[in-house]
């Protein structure tokens, strides 16, 4: 089933799992073994692409008219986002079956984008074992009403900009930088990997960003650098927010939760332009991905074609990426409420 904006009509929505009924053990297990493969020829080949790509983009932003530079902005910066799924694939060793190789394909990739490639990677995968948890998810948490009415005037009006005025794009920004750089935020066991990830890329911005100012000047930086990294955060800020937020996904408490519930239910398939889907290496394709982070981004449509097959009806309705969808989201998703469910600014004026 797709839609242009998430679909709430009762009759569309993924059927329930008792707790008891299945596990996301049997889920895994009912994909085929192809779907966990992998294969060199096609990581690497996802690889080469990648860096081709980032160079036609560089290329067009060196040569195009001031016209034309936003359309260059685009490409270059959804290209660049491609770099940061190849680092997601490492993360998840789901690139190579050695870890040294992850580790160090990982670093490559995510380091031009200024993201410590260990932090994120513990993070990250946090995330996974805690889907759309209350209180515990740590990639995207609804702002609870009780929070919001004792934020203070200053806060009220904060949560308000955000949450009303359509900057979910800068929320993969605020995450990068509260949650990747700081080791006392990590485990004492995994704070070495965080100090060693944060120093690759505070020597590649000490190094690249003063030569390409030296260079380029600061309009250089700006052009080359600042605006297509702006536009990766665009689209991981966006993967993210729709990937797990409609007005009748849950985000539940611990004692509540259910896995398979959470990945098969909570995750959402959103379909994207197709040169914005090649670039970015299938990501969209989500919820596989969280049923298993062992498939490969190359295999994420075979398996995602299973889990319709076998796990249709509990699979949460797919969508689009568009204006309409992305004003749909935004204009009710403001607030979480104690009964598990999404009230917007007005519906919550409307009840005071």
């Amino acid at each position: 089933m797709t839609t242009s904006a998430v679909n709430t009509d009762n009759n569309s929505q993924p059927s329930q799992l008792a707790d008891s009924e299945v596990k996301l053990t049997d889920v895994i297990k009912s994909l085929p073994k192809e779907c966990f493969a992998q294969d060199k020829g096609k990581a690497w080949f996802s690889v080469i692409s990648n860096v081709l790509a980032v160079i036609l983009g560089y290329f067009f932003l060196a040569i195009a008219p001031w016209y034309l530079l936003p359309f260059a902005w685009i490409y270059t910066g959804t290209a660049a986002t491609g770099f940061f799924v190849i680092g997601h694939d490492c993360a998840h060793r789901s690139f190579a079956k050695n870890r040294w190789v992850n580790d160090l394909v990982g670093h490559i990739f995510m380091m031009p984008l200024i993201y410590p490639f260990h932090g994120w990677r513990i993070k990250h995968n946090y995330h996974h074992a805690h889907t759309n948890k209350r209180f515990v998810d740590n990639a995207w948490q609804p702002v609870g009403t009780d929070v919001y009415e004792n934020s203070g005037i200053l806060g009220k009006w904060a949560f308000k900009r955000f949450l009303y005025n359509r900057l979910w794009w800068i929320g993969s920004i605020v995450h990068w930088g509260l949650h990747h750089f700081n080791p006392k935020l990590y485990r004492e066991q995994d704070r070495a990997d965080v100090k060693l990830s944060v120093a690759v890329v505070a020597l590649f911005a000490a190094i690249c960003f003063p030569t390409l100012i030296a260079t380029t000047g600061v309009w250089g930086f700006i052009k080359f650098w600042f605006i297509p990294w702006m536009v990766y955060h665009f689209w991981m800020s966006t993967f993210t927010y729709v990937h797990h937020t409609a007005p009748d996904i849950a985000f539940v408490p611990a004692s509540e939760w259910n896995a398979v519930t959470a990945q098969l239910s909570g995750t959402v398939h959103c379909n994207y332009p197709k040169w914005v889907e090649f670039l970015c290496h299938d990501i969209n394709v989500h919820v596989p991905h969280h049923v298993s982070t062992a498939i490969p981004s190359y295999n994420l449509r075979m398996a995602y074609k299973s889990l319709q097959e076998k796990w249709g009806s509990y699979l949460y309705p797919e969508c689009t990426f568009s204006v309409s969808l992305m004003k749909y989201i935004t204009d009710r998703c403001h607030l979480y409420t104690p009964e598990n469910e999404y009230i917007s600014f007005k519906d919550y004026y409307a009840k005071q």
